[in-house]
């Protein structure tokens, strides 16, 4: 299969990621979207489709030779996010609502792929799974309903990737192991006892309380978890108080917790509330306290992703290289659990472009041009994997 094959489809791929842009959706909300798809693989012919769920679209393509199953997985959710550039005619027409993620890059790349996949269907061995999966962004996620289908056990593999601002246009970061963190949250309540500002002995402060939580959880990271571990905490709200004369009755915190292995993840949330619990009690305040476990890491399987990154490297040479692990959370868990996974990271950031505004920006942007590399790593991994 010549690269001539793939970028004669490239311009399908930007008209796609261009409307679904202007079309924005929630997570769960997907349905036009969805629909909007199911229409492109019904026009590429030769696709058995089902829906999984509501808003996710499975598409099926059958290789004319006998070979292994895989699936290629793109999200297709948008986030609450009023779009802010200026600087493109395919805005988006949905207030409050923008793929500023790439989840609409996703879309078209995996779009693209099959339409190439499909003209060249006598060279393909097994069976390709085109995975449209809804609600990546918002937790339980839209990964864990798809897998619970059980349309996905008998799968070989999966393969997954997302476009990503921070590395430049071209490059491509593959990592063994994990690739994502465990990303929960913690909700906490502090009940103190509301009183003047200038009598502060006859209070008790939830916002002194709580200054000090946020102090005491950032030991955690220094001085319980090792140095050497992947450990992060970020107390993300605090919100307490009307007047700047009345000490308030409670205090509201909230925040992130990123781990990588269950142990920290377990550690986390115990001690977290230990904490609450020690301050509260010094000063004779209440609390209520919820940890809610999100994603799990995502963990690239160490021969799959071996062989994907031969692969790579044979089309892409030294563009290839060893992505560092990202504390940022990914629902593709819910597949890396069940099936032997790799999940890659595609480079669409650009200086001169002005695209290396970071995910979930008002002003996000993708350099058009590196869409051809995830084009062509779907395909290659799909003519590769499949191989028995």
């Amino acid at each position: 299969m010549t690269s001539k094959t793939i970028k004669s489809v490239m311009p399908d791929v930007l008209n796609w990621r261009r409307t679904m842009h202007k079309h924005p959706e929630l997570s769960f909300e997907e349905y036009w979207t969805s629909s909007y798809i199911e229409e492109q693989l019904n026009q590429i012919g030769q696709i058995e489709i089902k829906r999984p769920t509501k808003t996710s679209v499975l598409g099926i393509i059958k290789g004319s030779h006998p070979g292994r199953k895989i699936g290629l997985r793109a999200d297709i959710d948008a986030l609450p996010i009023n779009e802010e550039r200026n600087d493109i005619d395919f805005i988006s027409e949905n207030e409050n609502v923008m793929h500023a993620c790439g989840h609409d890059g996703h879309a078209s790349m995996l779009l693209g792929a099959a339409k190439v996949l499909v003209e060249h269907i006598d060279e393909l061995h097994g069976e390709v799974y085109l995975i449209f999966q809804h609600a990546e962004e918002t937790p339980p996620g839209g990964a864990v309903e798809m897998v619970q289908t059980g349309l996905f056990d008998d799968l070989d593999f999966i393969y997954g990737q997302h476009l990503f601002t921070p590395i430049p246009t071209g490059k491509i970061g593959i990592l063994n192991g994990p690739v994502t963190a465990n990303s929960d949250q913690f909700d906490i309540l502090i009940k103190g006892k509301g009183g003047h500002a200038s009598q502060p002995e006859n209070s008790i402060d939830p916002v002194m309380i709580g200054s000090q939580i946020i102090n005491q959880l950032q030991t955690l990271v220094s001085r319980v978890t090792s140095p050497l571990d992947s450990f992060v905490i970020s107390t993300t709200t605090f919100h307490a108080g009307s007047a700047k004369n009345i000490i308030p009755d409670t205090a509201e915190l909230g925040g992130s917790v990123r781990s990588i292995d269950l142990d920290t993840r377990i550690m986390a949330e115990e001690t977290i509330e230990k904490i609450v619990k020690n301050v509260c009690d010094v000063y004779g305040a209440g609390y209520e306290y919820t940890y809610t476990k999100g994603y799990s890491s995502v963990v690239n399987d160490d021969e799959k992703t071996n062989q994907v990154r031969a692969l790579a490297t044979e089309e892409f040479g030294a563009d290839v290289f060893e992505f560092p692990l990202a504390m940022g959370g990914e629902d593709f868990s819910a597949f890396s659990e069940r099936v032997p996974s790799t999940y890659a990271f595609i480079g669409v950031g650009n200086e001169e472009k002005d695209m290396t505004y970071p995910h979930h920006h008002p002003k996000f942007g993708m350099d058009e041009d590196a869409f051809v590399t995830g084009v062509t790593m779907h395909v290659t991994v799909a003519m590769g994997m499949t191989r028995p």
